[in-house]
C-alpha cells in the first residue's frame, strides 16, 4: 500500500509540514498546551477524581489535589508523546495537520523531552506523595498508551481502539488506588465501563473522520471493514455498556438514585446509537445524511460517560 503511505501522500499533496530546517515559526503557551491534548485530558481527569472521590478512605486536600494533578500532567505527557510519534500522520488528516509539530510551531525533539519530562515527573510524584501501587498504575496507563497503543497498534489492527482503550480506562483505578493503596473490584467495574465505552466512542469519530485515516493509512474500522460493519460494532458495544453501567447498583456500591440515572442515560445512547445503525446508507454502508446522527452519538458519548460518573459520585456522597 506504498500509495497510501503519509510519505507518498506528503509529495502528492505538497501542503504539508515543513521540515525542521524550514521552521520559522515560533510556539507561544498556546502551542504546548495543545500538545496536552487538553480536551482529551479533561475527560481522563474527571474520571480519576470520581475514582478517588467515590474510594473507602480519604485524602487530606493538598494530597487529593496531588494526586489529580499527577494524573492530568501523566495525561498530558501521553498526549504529547503521541503529537511526536503521529506527526507525520498528523500532517496528513485534515483535522489534525494544525498540530504544533505538523504545522511547524513546535519541533519534535522539544516536544518529546516534555511529554518524557512530564511522564516521569507526575510518576515520581504519585509514588512519593502517595503511594507506590497509585504510581505503579499511573506508569502502565502512561506506557500502555505511548507503546501499546501509540506505537504498536494504532497503525497496525483496526482493533487499535479496542485494546488502546485500555490506557484511558485506567484513570479511576489511579484515583482509587491514590486513596486505597490497592485495587478492588469497584474500581475494576469502572475501569470496564470506559473500557467498553470507548469503542462506540471513537468508532462514532472514525465514521465522519473515514476519509482522514484513509489518507493517512490508518487502519481505523470504518476504513478496514467499512462503515456497515462500523455501525453494528457500535450499537453491539453500546449493548454490552449499559448493563454494565448498572454493576454499581447491582452490587450495592450505589443506590437506587445511580441505577435510575444510569439506566436512563443508557437507553438515551441507544436510542442515539440505533440511528447510527439506521442511516440512510448506499451500497457501501455510506451515509447519505453527512454522517450527522454519527456526529450526534459521538457528541452524547462524552456527555454521557461525564454524567454517568457525576452521578455516581453524587449517590456516593448522598450516601
Amino acid at each position: 500500500m506504498s500509495d497510501t503511505t503519509p510519505s507518498a501522500l506528503q509529495a502528492e499533496e505538497g501542503a504539508l509540514a515543513p521540515s525542521s530546517r524550514d521552521i520559522v515559526l515560533e510556539a507561544d503557551y498556546r502551542d504546548w498546551i495543545a500538545l496536552l491534548k487538553p480536551r482529551v485530558m479533561s475527560l481522563v481527569v474527571f474520571s480519576g477524581a470520581i475514582g478517588l472521590l467515590v474510594a473507602p478512605g480519604h485524602l487530606n486536600l493538598v494530597l487529593a489535589f496531588t494526586a489529580i494533578l499527577c494524573i492530568t500532567v501523566a495525561a498530558g505527557a501521553c498526549g504529547a508523546i503521541n503529537m511526536w510519534y503521529d506527526r507525520d500522520i498528523d500532517a496528513v488528516m485534515r483535522r489534525t495537520r494544525n498540530r504544533p509539530i505538523p504545522a511547524g510551531r513546535i519541533q519534535p525533539g522539544p516536544a518529546l523531552g516534555f511529554g518524557v519530562t512530564l511522564a516521569v515527573g507526575s510518576v515520581l510524584v504519585m509514588g512519593l506523595a502517595l503511594n507506590i501501587c497509585a504510581a505503579a498504575i499511573l506508569a502502565l496507563s502512561i506506557c500502555f498508551y505511548v507503546f501499546v497503543y501509540t506505537v504498536w497498534l494504532k497503525r497496525r489492527t483496526p482493533q487499535n481502539i479496542v485494546i488502546g482503550g485500555a490506557a484511558g480506562a485506567f484513570p479511576p483505578v489511579i484515583g482509587w488506588a491514590a486513596v486505597t493503596g490497592s485495587v478492588d473490584l469497584m474500581s475494576l467495574v469502572m475501569f470496564g465501563i470506559i473500557f467498553i465505552w470507548t469503542p462506540p466512542h471513537f468508532w462514532s469519530l472514525a465514521l465522519w473522520a473515514n476519509d482522514d485515516y484513509r489518507r493517512a493509512g490508518v487502519p481505523m474500522l470504518p476504513v478496514v471493514a467499512g462503515a456497515k460493519e462500523t455501525r453494528r460494532q457500535i450499537l453491539l458495544y453500546t449493548v454490552v455498556l449499559v448493563p454494565l453501567t448498572l454493576v454499581p447498583y447491582m452490587i450495592g456500591f450505589s443506590g437506587i438514585a445511580y441505577g435510575l440515572i444510569a439506566g436512563l442515560l443508557g437507553l438515551v445512547f441507544l436510542e442515539r446509537v440505533y440511528r447510527v445503525l439506521t442511516d440512510r446508507q448506499d451500497t457501501k454502508g455510506n451515509s447519505l445524511s453527512n454522517d450527522a446522527p454519527a456526529k450526534a452519538a459521538f457528541k452524547y458519548s462524552v456527555l454521557y460517560l461525564f454524567a454517568l460518573f457525576g452521578a455516581l459520585a453524587i449517590d456516593h456522597l448522598l450516601g
